[in-house]
């Protein structure tokens, strides 16, 4: 998508999807804090959560990973299909991290005609190799190899991406400066002076 393809999106983009990610991991920390029901531990869980951001992580990704920018948006995709296919493996602060890097890797494999292997996305990502292949499989697994994304789809997801973006954009604010009173004569200046004051 030529959108994407503009230097200003990506940094917007990758900003959006971490805050809306961060959410995600908290709330879902939350809940396993206050509920009884239990969640399952799987391999994409740390042992605790990692010291780098998410948007850092992300920032990381994006700069040493040279894949396309449309693999955010399908890796998107994928987080959405894993979580909804895996519902017992919610998106938290012990997983955010794996999953990401894993979901890049797949999307920039199956987007783009050229891509890393698993050794280089586990240096960028700070796991072993070993990690990243196992991480791989059981994504491929969680997913049911539903790694399609038609053209439809992924403009779905874009256009979401886009409108959030756009609605949690600070708004800039606009001083206006203060109108001229415009008066015919100095009686009807005086009276809107009086007026003024009494306003005040």
């Amino acid at each position: 998508m030529a959108e994407l393809e503009n230097p200003g999106v990506m940094p917007k983009l990758i900003s959006f999807l971490s805050s809306l990610l961060e959410r995600v991991s908290e709330t879902n920390d939350l809940i396993r804090r206050v509920t009884t029901q239990s969640q399952s531990v799987s391999v994409f869980d740390g042992l605790s959560r990692p010291p780098i951001t998410i948007q850092c992580y992300l920032e990381r990704i994006f700069k040493y990973a040279n894949c396309s920018p449309s693999c955010f948006v399908v890796a998107y995709v994928y987080l959405d299909r894993f979580t909804h296919r895996q519902p017992s493996l919610p998106i938290n602060s012990f997983n955010v991290h794996r999953l990401l890097i894993t979901s890049v890797m797949v999307s920039a494999k199956f987007l783009d005609d050229r891509y890393y292997n698993n050794a280089y996305y586990a240096k960028v990502g700070g796991i072993s190799t070993k990690e990243m292949n196992l991480l791989e499989l059981d994504f491929l697994f969680g997913l049911g190899f539903d790694l399609n994304v038609t053209p439809n789809t992924f403009h779905a997801y874009f256009s979401y991406l886009k409108k959030e973006m756009t609605r949690l954009q600070p708004l800039s604010l606009v001083l206006v400066p203060p109108r001229p009173v415009i008066t015919f004569n100095d009686e009807e200046a005086s009276h809107q002076q009086q007026q003024q004051q009494l306003a005040v």
